[in-house]
Formats: structure tokens, C-alpha cells, sequence
């Protein structure tokens, strides 16, 4: 990275890439669009864009009044659904390079498919087609049913193409199972026409949440791509922080980070600031796998992080109808004390490794970035200030993504109409991809609701954990965790929050706590192996073994497993409280961070390495439990109050000290800082 940086790659550079780069800006899995195909898939964006603005800013530009509501889901699916076809392959082995002729036959049914169902969606409305439909609105039901299976298949993966089958198919064996799953039975018809017609299924509120509210977040992140935010942010981190021990590390966290907050793709953050951040990492001495775990780690907790929250956050405000500025105001501390997690473990890591920071001469100068990239504060200005005063969150993302490119036009990184092409590309396989899940998610949610399981599913799940609030948590995060592989952390959320969040506020716990429980452990499947889809990518861009990368992440990770429960135990690590309770779980959640960090990594700072030997293990045990103590809440549902937790830290901390001592001591260890121990 040269010292003034002055990369002229600008838009039309990006826009200018060659054909064998992915248009879809972090998609693997997508094919390489060119020629006529990413024409066809830019304008299919585009027309999408223009139908979301008409209807979301009832411009009427159609008629003389908005789109009746699910007319203009189904136009919607028309231009996004044929997407799915055109980039995402039927299996692995199908060519990445061209669309084969039997995808563009499922391309141009399913977009019949959708036009059908636009044409007659005011009969489909008025005359209750989810229940009496005619002949053959049963049979296009029936048809586009399976295609959404399909659809599903190709984006969300072999795993939640399954759950979505056997629940799908749910209301058609419902009424032969055991009594607490079962539920009022329909034949296929019955089925078919309730999952496609009715506003409680496909075009429920995972789908409405996406045309209404989450459309326009995910065009702001992909402008902010090709506008060069990336770069910006990139450079931004490597001038502040370059220069320090483990550096391209703590850049990593803090680029990614930001760009993972507008995003809202764990995978698509990784393989957009992974090539520049991994890259980095290895040139200063970290290894392989660990650099994977880094950037996966804090690609994934973009996700957590405010003021945007990869639009999770909108989601979860409209489920449970508060401003959207309460949800910022609660995400704040846990997403703190996850990042300051990872600092203080790469800290650690770098040095007990003995990993300085890069050169001056490789940083780029901190007053050209600024100079190159000032303009972006004020879109973030616009952006936070229509979020958190105007309290506008489905067009805020729309006027902050106009200011973006009415100011791009007049610097160096100006999009011409090739790179408005590509653009839009980008944005559509996106677009594409959480569409065709989150329309899958609805057919599950309306096979719960057709059968009346979702009614009783809270109450079901309360009696399985006998009132145990520890042990429904327990099994929230469980489900949530396997329901959120393969799915987009928004949709994994979404489904979560129409049935087990129920459950957790009518066991005595907050309802924002609650909320935010089943997001954060949603997102978890990216960086735990076996899945780990995001320690893979990295993983697929630093060259290195998947499940070493993996682990590397979980155990970088570790306090984020925690932190879940600890809110729910006490919301005032939400900002929920009295101001001194608040301040005290705060000081004592950072100082349990801080332990729990060095001994996951061996080494305490200003005391050196703990080693790795019966002692130092021992040491490090104390540490980690003594930590966990600190970090924990007391008050609320812990039921031990603050002073008898901090009576337990000091206990473990002084058997990990005596540890420590009896190894120098009596087996003649020193303890060197940037060193392994060794004895004298």
C-alpha cells in the first residue's frame, strides 16, 4: 500500500473489471455475468428499483394512487425471482461463465408465475383466493410453490431448503401427529393456495419487511461499495491504526466492522475487505488460519453493530413498534464489548508473538484518506439523522443513496453509466438472493399459522422447559442457531421473532432483550464450524484450511456466546436502568472482557505470557472463570448481587495469581512479555 495512495481506481476502473471478476461484490456463488446477461440482470435491478421508490414514496406513477399492497409484492418478486435463475447455478458443477437454456425457461416461468399473480391481485385479495381459489389459480399455486422450493435451494443452500420443505408440506400432516405438534390439517390444494395467496405466508412479513424496508438498506450498502466507501473505510483504518502491534489485525476489526453495519452479509464483508485485510495480516506475521478467524470474526459483527445493523435492527424496531433510535441505543454496549473482545485478544496474540505494526511508508497518510473520502460524512449525517430524528427508516436509505451518487458525480471516483451498470448487477444478486429466502421463510411461517401451531408453539415451548427461564434460553439459542445456518442473518431473525421470541417475554424476560437474544445467536452459525459460512470465505481468501478457520473465529469469538445471556439476564447492559446499575455492569463487563481475552490468548498485558504448562493452565482457568464472574450482571434473573460477584472474581483471580507464582517460583519460570516463558 503506497505511502500517499493515491489509487486512482475509481468507479470507472471498478466498472471498467474484467469479465472473470464477480459482478455480485462478494457472491462466490453466483455466476459471472457479462455481455447481454448483465444487461438483462442491470435492468432488471433497475426496474425493481424504480417499482420500490413508486411504492414506497406513493408517487403513483403507475396510476392515480399506490399499488394495492400485494400487487406490489408480487411485482416485486417478478423482476427478483428471474434473477435467482440467471446467477445462481442449478448445482456446483453447472458453468459459472453462461446461463443455460433450462434456467432461462424456469427464468421466464417464474416470472409468468409472478405477473399472474400481479394481474389478479385484487381478485386474489377481495375474493379470499387463499382459501376458494378457481381451477386455475390452484394449479399456478401449486406450480409456484415449487418453484419457491427451488428458489431456495439455490440460495439459501441444501440445509434450509430442506427445514423449508418438511414445514411447507407441514399443514398436510399435521393432524397425524403427536398431540403438542399438531395442528388443523389442509389438503394440497388448500395448501398450495394459502402459502401463495395469503397475506400470512409468501407474502407475509418477511417478504414485506424486504420490499418495504430492507430494499432500500441493501442498495445503499452496494452503492457505498462502488462509490468507494470500502476503500475509504480500508485506508481510514490502516492510517489510525497501522502502525500499532498486530495493526492490519485491528484494522480489520474496524474496517470490517463498518462495512459489515451497511451490509448486513456476514460473507458478502468478507470477501469485500478480506483481500486487502488478510493480505495485510500475513505480511505482519499471522498466520494463516488466524487471519481466516480475524476478518470472519469481525465481518460478522458488522451485523451487531450500529448505527445501521445491516438493517436487522429496522426490522426488529417495526416487530416491536418502537423507534427505531431505542434498538441503536440497546445495541451500543454489547456490540462494544464484542469488538473490544477481539482487540484485546489480537492485542494479546501480537504480543505474545512479538508482531509489530507495518511501516510508515506502507500506511497510507491519514490527511489524503480524509481528503479522498470526506464527502462520505455527509451521507452518514443524512443517513442517521432521518433514522434516529425523522424516524423515516424505509426512505432514509433512498435519499442517503441519491446524496451518495449527486456527490460522487463531482470527485474522482465518479460512476459513469458502465459503472451504473455494474452497480446495479451487484445489487441485484443480492437483492435476488434474500428474496428468494426470505419468501421461502414466509412459506414456513404461514404453514405454522394455517395449522394454529404458532398460537401454541410459546406456550408448548415454556412446558418443555418447565418453567425453567435458564433452560428455555438454553434451547432458544439452540434453535436459533441451527435456524440460522444457511440463512441471511435478517432472515434467520425474522422467522425467530414470529416463533420463539413469544416464548422468552412471557417467561418474565424483556421483550428488546429477547429480540436481541435470538439475533445474536442467529448470526453465530457464521463464524461456528461445522457450517462457519463466513470463517470459510475467509478462510477461501487467506488459502487455508476451513475448519482451522473456523475454530480460530469461535475461539476469537468466545465472548459473544456469552454476552446474549448476560443481557437478558440484566438489561442494563442495554442502557436499561438506573444510571448507576448501568454504569456498573458496564465498568465490570469490560474488565471481565479484558480477562476472559487474555486468557483465551495466554497473555495479560504488563504481566507477560502465562504459559502452557499444568500451572499455566491453571492460571489461565482462573483467569477465564474470573472473567466470566466480572462479566456477568448480578441483580435481575442471576438473583447474586454485584458485590458477591466481584467477591468471586477476586477469588479466582488470586488462585490464578498464587498459580502464577508457585510456577516461578518453584519451577523457575519467568515471565517475559513477547515470549514464551521459559524457565531461569
Amino acid at each position: 500500500m503506497a505511502g500517499n495512495n493515491n489509487d486512482n481506481d475509481n468507479a470507472n476502473t471498478r466498472a471498467e473489471m474484467s469479465d472473470d471478476q464477480d459482478v455480485a461484490g462478494a457472491v462466490s456463488r453466483t455466476r459471472h455475468l457479462k455481455g447481454v446477461w448483465l444487461y438483462i440482470a442491470s435492468a432488471l435491478t433497475l426496474v425493481s428499483v424504480f417499482v420500490a421508490v413508486n411504492q414506497i414514496f406513493n408517487f403513483g406513477f403507475f396510476v392515480d394512487y399506490v399499488i394495492f399492497d400485494s400487487r406490489y409484492l408480487y411485482l416485486v418478486l417478478s423482476f427478483m425471482l428471474p434473477l435467482v435463475f440467471i446467477y445462481f447455478p442449478a448445482s456446483k458443477r453447472a458453468s459459472r461463465d453462461s446461463v443455460p437454456w433450462y434456467d432461462v425457461a424456469l427464468a421466464v416461468f417464474v416470472s409468468a408465475l409472478c405477473f399472474y399473480c400481479t394481474f389478479w391481485a385484487e381478485d386474489i385479495a377481495f375474493k379470499g383466493w387463499e382459501y376458494n381459489a378457481p381451477e386455475h389459480g390452484i394449479w399456478a399455486a401449486l406450480a409456484f410453490w415449487l418453484m419457491i422450493l427451488e428458489v431456495v435451494r439455490r440460495t439459501g443452500g441444501i440445509a434450509i431448503f430442506l427445514i423449508v420443505l418438511v414445514f411447507s408440506l407441514y399443514p398436510l400432516y399435521a393432524e397425524r401427529l403427536p398431540t403438542v405438534i399438531s395442528g388443523i390439517g389442509m389438503d394440497w390444494q388448500g395448501a398450495a393456495t394459502f402459502h401463495i395467496y395469503s397475506s400470512e405466508s409468501m407474502l407475509g412479513i418477511p417478504m414485506r419487511a424486504f420490499a418495504l424496508l430492507v430494499f432500500g438498506f441493501v442498495l445503499f450498502g452496494v452503492t457505498l461499495q462502488f462509490t468507494g466507501a470500502g476503500k475509504f473505510f480500508i485506508n481510514l483504518a490502516f492510517a489510525l491504526m497501522g502502525r500499532f502491534r498486530g495493526g492490519p489485525a485491528k484494522v480489520a476489526i474496524f474496517s470490517s466492522g463498518l462495512m459489515g453495519s451497511m451490509s448486513g452479509g456476514p460473507v458478502t464483508n468478507v470477501l469485500t475487505t478480506g483481500p486487502m485485510s488478510i493480505p495485510a495480516m500475513r505480511k505482519s506475521g499471522f498466520s494463516r488460519d488466524y487471519a481466516a478467524g480475524v476478518e470472519a470474526c469481525a465481518s460478522t459483527g458488522g451485523v451487531l453493530m450500529p448505527p445501521v445493523m445491516g438493517a436487522t435492527a429496522f426490522v426488529m424496531a417495526n416487530f416491536l413498534g418502537i423507534n427505531y433510535s431505542t434498538i441503536l441505543i440497546a445495541a451500543i454496549i454489547p456490540s462494544m464489548l464484542y469488538f473490544f473482545g477481539l482487540f484485546m485478544q489480537i492485542d494479546a496474540y501480537s504480543a505474545k508473538n512479538q508482531l509489530q505494526g507495518m511501516a510508515k511508508a506502507d500506511l497510507p497518510r491519514l490527511s489524503q484518506t480524509l481528503k479522498d473520502g470526506w464527502y462520505f460524512s455527509f451521507v452518514f449525517i443524512l443517513l442517521i439523522w432521518m433514522l434516529v430524528v425523522l424516524q423515516r427508516e424505509s426512505t432514509a436509505p433512498f435519499y442517503a443513496t441519491a446524496l451518495l451518487l449527486i456527490i460522487n458525480q463531482f470527485t474522482k471516483n465518479k460512476i459513469t453509466l458502465t459503472g451504473l451498470k455494474y452497480l446495479m448487477a451487484a445489487a441485484g444478486a443480492l437483492l435476488a438472493e434474500l428474496a428468494g429466502v426470505l419468501a421461502a421463510i414466509g412459506l414456513l411461517v404461514g404453514a405454522l399459522s394455517s395449522t394454529g401451531l404458532s398460537a401454541t408453539l410459546a406456550n408448548d415451548l415454556i412446558f418443555l422447559a418447565g418453567e425453567n427461564v435458564f433452560l428455555l434460553l438454553l434451547m432458544g439459542a439452540l434453535t436459533s442457531f441451527i435456524l440460522g445456518i444457511g440463512m441471511t442473518v435478517t432472515a434467520a431473525y425474522i422467522f425467530l421473532a414470529l416463533v420463539l421470541v413469544p416464548a422468552l417475554p412471557r417467561s418474565g424476560l424483556d421483550p428488546l432483550a429477547s429480540h436481541m437474544f435470538v439475533m445474536y445467536w442467529g448470526m453465530l452459525s457464521f463464524i461456528t464450524p461445522p457450517v462457519a459460512l463466513a470463517a470459510f470465505a475467509a478462510a477461501s481468501v487467506a488459502k487455508s484450511s476451513p475448519m482451522k478457520a473456523g475454530f480460530q473465529a469461535m475461539r476469537l469469538a468466545t465472548v459473544i456466546y456469552f454476552i446474549p445471556f448476560f443481557f437478558v439476564f440484566n438489561p442494563a447492559l442495554l442502557l436499561k436502568g438506573s444510571p448507576g446499575e448501568i454504569l456498573t455492569v458496564l465498568v465490570s463487563a469490560f474488565l471481565g472482557v479484558t480477562l476472559i481475552s487474555a486468557a483465551l490468548q495466554g497473555y495479560l498485558v504488563g504481566l507477560g505470557n502465562l504459559g502452557r504448562d499444568l500451572t499455566g493452565l491453571l492460571a489461565r482457568t482462573g483467569l477465564f472463570s474470573a472473567g466470566i464472574v466480572l462479566a456477568l450482571p448480578g441483580g435481575g434473573l442471576v438473583g447474586v448481587s454485584h458485590s458477591t460477584l466481584i467477591m468471586i472474581a477476586v477469588a479466582l483471580l488470586l488462585f490464578s495469581a498464587l498459580c502464577t507464582l508457585i510456577r516461578c517460583r518453584i519451577f523457575g519460570y519467568r515471565l517475559k512479555p513477547g515470549a514464551e516463558a521459559q524457565p531461569s
